[in-house]
């Protein structure tokens, strides 16, 4: 199945990790967009930016609906896959954040990035400078923390730069203000202020003064706003190793309170190209696949497979479209909506049929809403209609996920 782009969201996914882990694998598989792919370290010199999807229900199956007619996004048998975009960063390395192969470059290129995607070698085949070893050889967990840290360090860094001015003129203000003008300092890495606050409160700093943070607090709350405001997930790639199951329940037991998803890149990726040749029939997320012209399957293509789905049987999936999923849904607490101009027929102005799914932070209300779809609409806002119930809601009713929603406004949007 080939899947055409559709129009892409600000919501940005970024893909970190040492090199020589399957990253551009993991790129490759999610946008099935081709980028060099070799089994030696910085192979990937520049970002590959692309469209990945998250995956979640239509409602129109539920609400007994012949159709949808998916506009921002694609609808396949009953599930929405809706676009994020993915950002791959070439292979970080200990000291990456003083530049050691390009690391400054690389870290740079997330500053936009909402959550993150850090790839590991499950299996303990790739050594600390991401050159490839003996299975089972190398402890990936070590990855995990000297890969974070490097991060930290060039947040950290950032920070820093002319901190004695900044700290002295947040002293002045109240500590809402002083917040305001920190996360406006830091907007540029997607860093919010409730990202800033929450992060104050957490590192232990809110009742210090700015102005007496060394380099030790500073670097702490670096640590602190990076997990808030890029929350992580942990994907331990080449899960289809035999020596990665292992290694893999060691992590669980040792990144205790962390997401740690078992995956192949590689697997999804020739799923996804099996598909698209019209070989298989397989949905990203789904946990087995179906062969569709055995005729035109190779032995060597069968043998491949069904190595492929004991691996999925293993795993419950090959994990990549799972990553992706929580990372936006459970990391990132994003909610899908159905804005729509006829509550009736759920529809837009030209009767397309539910054609647009959107992607939102949970706790979103309806006036929110309106802003996100025009800018008039919220200015004019008068109420909204929650379809399943045909019942008018106010300005601060809080969505829920999957619902279809029309809002009434003084003003049309232009």
């Amino acid at each position: 199945m080939v899947w055409e782009t559709v129009t892409q969201t600000s919501l940005s996914i970024g893909i970190i990790g040492k090199t020589n882990v399957g990253k551009s694998t993991l790129f490759s598989a999610l946008t099935m967009i081709p980028v060099k792919i070799e089994n030696r370290p910085f192979v990937t010199l520049e970002p590959n930016v692309g469209v990945g999807y998250v995956r979640s229900r239509c409602p129109h199956k539920e609400l007994g609906l012949p159709r949808c007619d998916a506009r921002n996004s694609i609808c396949v048998e009953g599930n929405r896959f809706i676009p994020v975009k993915v950002i791959d960063v070439p292979g970080l390395i200990p000291g990456a954040h003083e530049g050691r192969g390009l690391g400054n470059k690389f870290l740079d290129s997330l500053r936009q990035a909402d959550a993150l995607l850090h790839v590991i070698d499950a299996s303990g085949s790739t050594d600390p400078e991401g050159k490839p070893a003996r299975p089972g050889s190398y402890d990936p967990y070590d990855d995990v923390v000297l890969i974070e840290r490097e991060f930290d360090l060039w947040l950290s860094s950032i920070i820093m730069s002319d901190w004695s001015r900044l700290a002295k003129t947040l002293d002045t203000l109240p500590l809402s203000e002083a917040i305001e003008r920190l996360a406006q300092r830091l907007s540029g890495l997607s860093i919010k202020r409730h990202h800033v606050s929450r992060a104050l409160k957490e590192s232990g700093l809110s009742e210090t003064r700015f102005s007496s943070w060394r380099s030790e607090e500073i670097y702490m709350f670096s640590s602190t706003l990076r997990r808030i405001s890029k929350p992580t997930i942990i994907v331990a790639n080449k899960a289809d190793i035999p020596e990665a199951h292992d290694i893999i329940e060691s992590l669980v037991r040792r990144l205790e309170g962390r997401i740690v998803i078992p995956a192949s890149a590689e697997a999804e990726l020739a799923l996804r190209r099996a598909s698209s040749a019209g070989l298989i029939k397989y949905l990203p997320g789904d946990s087995d696949y179906v062969v569709i012209d055995r005729g035109r399957i190779t032995q060597a293509q069968e043998r491949a497979l069904e190595k492929i789905r004991s691996v999925m049987m293993k795993w419950g999936g090959t994990g990549v479209q799972k990553a992706i999923n929580i990372a936006v849904f459970r990391a990132l607490d994003m909610i899908v909506v159905y804005p729509v101009e006829d509550h009736i027929k759920l529809a837009d102005s030209s009767g397309k049929i539910l054609p647009d799914a959107l992607l939102v932070p949970r706790g979103t209300t309806a006036r929110e809403l309106a802003y996100m779809v025009h800018t008039e609409l919220g200015d004019g806002f008068l109420y909204a209609i929650e379809t399943r119930s045909r019942s008018r809601v106010g300005a601060d009713y809080v969505l829920n996920d999957m619902d279809i929603i029309k809002i009434v406004s003084a003003r049309r949007k232009a």
